[in-house]
């Protein structure tokens, strides 16, 4: 792809986000994903048989997506070169969720300053796998100030970097490493086996752009907030915290959010009615609440355009 068409995927996606009646190919690899999940999976009779199959699905839907991506950037540039390089930008877009993310947080934020705690907690339900039934409005915020920094990398970063890579494709395929992952690399019993080549593979796709996020956040922190001492504290937070986390991805960005805003992110989340202890990222702080929620937000917007940047100057080199 070249910086122009990668700019345009972005431009795409702030204008029009994840409009639900376009045929978006991630809900197409969910779809393949859950097809596995419920008539594969059960029929597999031992553990073995679980991981081997986990391992084939891992690979392989990512290798049919780009196969797929490719030839349909191929078919539609036979016909045209205008529609080749049109369908690459709009497979390109289909991988960014900026848009998308922002509009469920700033649903949370509109249902937290209408003192709606209930409406909150179903708007953050649409973005979090964790239970909010019970969730205060320092938990609601908390849950989204997380999501936006998690998301920030694998939502928006992530795909900018394999892009850059590989066009869309690549950035495609790494789509279907992500969803794998989100939806069976879980580490219960119904999935230990199944999911763990997803997982892995997620961990190492998420690897170089989860700390390229991290180090974004925090030089966005200093442009937004024009301070030496908040990057400092930022860069702090980092180092400290960010390996923390169980994944050895999502703490970063995590820990430099929360280094940025000055607040304390982490905790018991609970999962399914099951308590799940989550280390602590950053010092305490004030209570979380949608004036955070917006400064996350303003962040994940300079930190993806600070991003889509340098993925246009490094095509251009």
């Amino acid at each position: 792809m070249t910086s122009a068409e990668i700019l345009l995927a972005c431009l795409l996606d702030a204008a029009l986000g994840d409009p639900r009646w376009f045929p978006h190919p991630v809900r197409l690899m969910g779809w393949a994903i859950a097809w596995c999940d419920e008539r594969v999976r059960p029929v597999l009779r031992s553990p073995a048989g679980e991981w081997v199959a986990g391992i084939v699905l891992a690979v392989g839907l990512p290798i049919l997506v780009y196969a797929v991506g490719w030839l349909a950037i191929e078919m539609a540039g036979r016909v045209h070169w205008a529609f080749g390089r049109g369908a690459e930008v709009v497979l390109a877009c289909t991988t960014l969720a900026a848009r998308d993310l922002a509009d469920h947080a700033l649903s949370v934020v509109r249902a937290l300053d209408a003192g709606r705690l209930q409406g909150a907690r179903e708007a953050v339900s649409r973005i979090v796998g964790r239970d909010t039934a019970e969730l205060s409005e320092s938990d609601v915020a908390r849950a989204t100030v997380e999501t936006i920094a998690e998301s920030t990398s694998d939502g928006v970063i992530a795909p900018l970097f394999y892009m850059v890579i590989g066009g869309a494709p690549l950035a495609l395929a790494y789509k279907a490493v992500n969803t794998l992952d989100s939806m069976i690399g879980h580490r219960d019993v119904k999935h230990r086996y199944f999911g763990w080549a997803s997982a892995k593979c997620d961990d190492g796709a998420n690897w170089i752009p989860a700390r390229v996020t991290a180090v974004l956040l925090v030089l966005s922190g200093g442009l937004t907030f024009r301070s030496a001492d908040t990057v400092w504290r930022a860069w702090r937070i980092l180092v400290r915290d960010g390996k923390q986390h169980p994944s050895p991805n999502s703490g970063r960005p995590e820990a430099a959010m929360a280094g940025v805003l000055g607040v304390q992110l982490g905790g018991t989340n609970v999962y399914d009615g099951v308590p799940s202890a989550r280390p602590l990222l950053g010092d305490p702080g004030a209570p979380l609440g949608a004036q955070h929620i917006r400064s996350a937000l303003r962040l994940m917007t300079l930190s993806v355009l600070l991003a889509a940047g340098l993925a246009a100057v490094v095509r251009l080199l």
